[in-house]
């Protein structure tokens, strides 16, 4: 069974974090990695950084920027990933645009994830149609889950369609802006989660975008199995470097 859905399987709320893999310096990407596992978090984004990224807000962004400036690449990642799974027993799920996945070659890309152990990968810029017609076979044959993002815009049809073809967690945005920290969430998203919660869905919820300590990490699981941090926990990696990430995860939980 892949890794992601023996971890949903776990009966608690789950932390995923995210990361611009070489960020603040290039070769951080392995001991973040293993820092976190060992803070107790149960899942991990690891960021493959793109020059365009369209959904992040302006400090996941300017890390992609930073780690792009340090040298990093997809080959790169792979290398310095390549004994992970040596020491690292949790999820490891690949973020970014389909544009270098395409480059690279989506089955040599497919491959390589499965060489390394990683469980899955997050793609906000694939759709949901084109990645069931031309890719979803790939995918299945390394073992690969993809996960989909949905918004409070995206209609009931359009959600009961990514759950069918769906096979770990659906990935709840919060609201429909970018990335980026927030102090709480507000009535509508309330009602978005609980929407989302009524509708019974196959594929548990992980919440993303909006969280950063521990109040909003509980309003968010109050509904969804899990939630997602990632700009909070760059800023204190910018802030603070790679050596305090236990104290920030202790912050959440």
């Amino acid at each position: 069974m892949n890794r992601i859905n023996q971890k949903l399987q776990e009966n608690k709320k789950l932390l995923s974090i995210y990361f611009t893999a070489g960020y603040p310096n290039i070769d951080d990407t392995v001991r973040v990695i293993k820092d976190l596992e060992k803070s107790g978090v149960d899942m991990i984004e690891i960021g493959l950084p793109f020059s365009d990224p369209l959904a992040d807000g302006p400090t996941i962004q300017a890390s992609s920027t930073a780690a792009l400036k340090n040298g990093m690449t997809t080959e790169t990642l792979f290398k310095q990933l390549k004994d992970i799974r040596q020491t690292v027993t949790i999820p490891l799920i690949i973020m970014g645009y389909f544009n270098p996945v395409l480059q690279y070659g989506v089955e040599d890309f497919c491959k390589k994830c499965q060489d390394i152990g990683i469980d899955g990968l997050i793609l906000p810029d694939l759709p949901a149609d084109v990645y069931d017609e031309a890719y979803k076979a790939t995918f299945e044959k390394y073992g690969l889950i993809n996960v989909f993002l949905i918004t409070p815009q995206t209609s009931n049809e359009r959600i009961r369609y990514i759950d069918s073809i769906s096979n770990g967690f659906i990935y709840m945005v919060s609201s429909a802006s970018t990335t980026g920290a927030k102090s709480g969430f507000g009535n509508t998203q309330t009602d978005y989660f609980e929407r989302i919660n009524s509708m019974n869905l196959k594929n548990p919820q992980i919440v993303g975008f909006g969280i950063s300590n521990n109040d909003t990490f509980t309003q968010a699981t109050q509904y969804a199995k899990g939630a997602i941090i990632g700009s909070a926990f760059i800023k204190h990696l910018t802030h603070n470097g790679i050596t305090t990430i236990d104290k920030f995860v202790r912050s959440i939980l």
